[in-house]
């Protein structure tokens, strides 16, 4: 055998392998977790992202930020997946999520250094997981869904959501109107049925305070009525939803028509006016005084409609009309000539009002009262932007606590009662394990300190403080950021949903572990010239 090397990679691919894999991978998940810790908490400060658009996004919604941010580094792209999985599980939690991620690969890091095992300090983060969902599950306090407070609870878990947001001066008012919208819509589920978030659509529209945001009791269409001719208000509405567009459909193959005289130009414009006013005698015939079409209206068409008094509106989302088709009893038509009285749908008004800028259709006093809208208010776009951020976070863990009536408290006192655990469980382990779980209790207690530092509070007499509270078995005490010293969540109403937390801490040890079980990185830089850096040469895609 000669002595020439094997190249087995393309001299373009990149490797990385052993601790220095390991280090740039928490280096990145680290960073990620420092760019968002500053925006933990009610005093959290927020991010102005721009993107290659030129478009600015201004929140300190941790989802928001992670999900701007152009990531290149693909553990840094894990730590981002957890963020988006807590959004769309659970709606909340998502910086602290991304915060305890990257302080667990911390003070992994540490460990590594002292020569500990990656195996060793999964298997540790493993236990100390477990532990802390048990933990959670002994401190959470169980409401009663049928008791006279649970409306009140339901309300101060809203107010905590939304006391880290830009609205928190106006959570007592969009609180009240977060656990009214959700409470509405879970009237209608049956046993354990989930909770679908889409039946509680938001319209957004700025040039008002956000005190201005309203729940309407129906649904509100971005759209405005086709013909100024047409009413803008009807009462005891008969309403024909159209998934047919009309018009006169176009034919399928291109076809050229041979006019030599212009009596058969008139006669041809004739046919077609004929064609559509068959069309609107038909939803006449049918008894309807408000048509609500998916697709588009021919203006000979709204012409009739308008002599017929009928308000019309078109091109309205597919989802839109499924929404009306629940709330109204209206059957969606796909063809017109089909259409009966038993189609239409009832509302006791249907009406165009000015909102903003903006016209905007208002369909209200349906038979199914479970359907509601949130008009969301605000000054600039960004404004309006972040209020529907903070309500999307309030609906979820409104919802979260429905589906599983569990309570914890917030303010770090949590945390800190798991960290207590957690050292009091380590004692108990054999080996090397119990220097992991020291650490997942070291990388926790980092939520109180951080909730305290960005309150302008000192973290190392806030955590001093705080373990000799749950010492005395204080297990409600957290970090009281309004008062700047520890006191009691239960009086402070700052409730938060067990099943967020749960989650938090589930998806941030998963994320963790799964970081620290890599240690070889092969990255290819470049596609390796025309075969897209498929072997042979062969493209993977016949598109071209």
């Amino acid at each position: 055998m000669s002595q020439q090397p094997v190249i087995i990679l393309r001299e373009d691919t990149e490797r990385t392998r052993g601790r220095d894999a390991q280090r740039n991978n928490i280096m990145a998940a680290v960073v990620i977790a420092e760019a968002v810790k500053s925006a933990l908490g009610p005093k959290g400060m927020d991010k102005m992202l721009v993107d290659s658009f030129g478009d600015v996004t201004v929140s300190n919604d941790g989802a928001t930020i992670l999900k701007e941010m152009d990531v290149a580094h693909p553990a840094a792209k894990m730590v981002i997946e957890v963020s988006k999985t807590l959004d769309a599980e659970v709606g909340d939690g998502t910086t602290t999520a991304a915060v305890l991620t990257g302080t667990l690969l911390k003070e992994a890091d540490t460990l590594l250094d002292q020569k500990i095992h990656p195996t060793t300090i999964i298997s540790g983060y493993r236990k100390a997981t477990e532990k802390a969902l048990k933990v959670i599950d002994e401190v959470a306090e169980e409401v009663d869904p049928s008791s006279p407070s649970f409306k009140k609870i339901l309300t101060d878990v809203a107010k905590t959501s939304m006391s880290s947001k830009f609205v928190s001066g106006s959570k007592d008012q969009l609180a009240k109107l977060v656990v009214e919208a959700v409470l509405s819509v879970a009237k209608e589920r049956t046993g354990d049925e989930d909770i679908n978030m889409d039946d509680i659509p938001r319209q957004k529209q700025k040039g008002m305070p956000v005190t201005s945001t309203e729940l309407v009791k129906g649904i509100v269409l971005d759209k405005e009525i086709v013909h100024p001719g047409m009413p803008k208000k009807i009462e005891k509405a008969k309403i024909a939803l159209l998934e047919a567009p009309i018009e006169i459909t176009k034919t399928e193959f291109d076809a050229k028509i041979a006019i030599t005289n212009p009596a058969a130009m008139q006669q041809f414009l004739d046919e077609e006016e004929r064609m559509l006013r068959n069309l609107t005698d038909k939803i006449i015939e049918a008894g309807a005084n408000v048509v609500i079409a998916q697709k588009g209206i021919d203006d000979v068409a709204q012409h009739f409609l308008a002599k017929a008094g009928i308000l019309a509106v078109r091109r309205i989302k597919k989802s839109d009309i499924e929404r009306l088709h629940k709330a109204t009893g209206a059957t969606i038509v796909s063809k017109i000539q089909n259409l009966t009285s038993d189609d239409l749908g009832e509302a006791a008004i249907v009406e165009q009002r000015q909102v903003g800028e903006d016209k905007m259709l208002f369909v209200e006093g349906t038979p199914k009262s479970s359907v509601v809208t949130i008009l969301v208010r605000g000054g600039t776009d960004h404004v309006v932007d972040e209020v529907d951020r903070a309500l999307n976070d309030a609906l979820y863990v409104v919802r979260d606590v429905l589906i599983h009536p569990a309570i914890t408290y917030g303010g770090g006192s949590l945390a800190s009662v798991i960290a207590k655990e957690l050292r009091e469980y380590s004692a108990k382990l054999e080996g090397r394990e119990q220097y992991a779980v020291n650490s997942y209790a070291d990388a926790i207690e980092v939520l109180p300190a951080t909730l305290a530092e960005n309150a302008g509070l000192d973290p190392i007499d806030i955590l001093v403080d705080l373990r000799s509270a749950h010492a005395e078995g204080k297990v409600t005490y957290g970090v009281d950021i309004g008062k700047g010293k520890v006191g009691d969540m239960k009086k402070a109403k700052v409730v938060e949903s067990a099943l967020v937390n749960k989650q938090i801490v589930m998806s941030a040890a998963e994320a963790a572990q799964m970081i620290l079980k890599i240690d070889d990185v092969i990255s290819s830089k470049s596609s390796g010239g025309p075969g897209g850096g498929m072997p042979g040469g062969d493209s993977d895609s016949d598109d071209e």
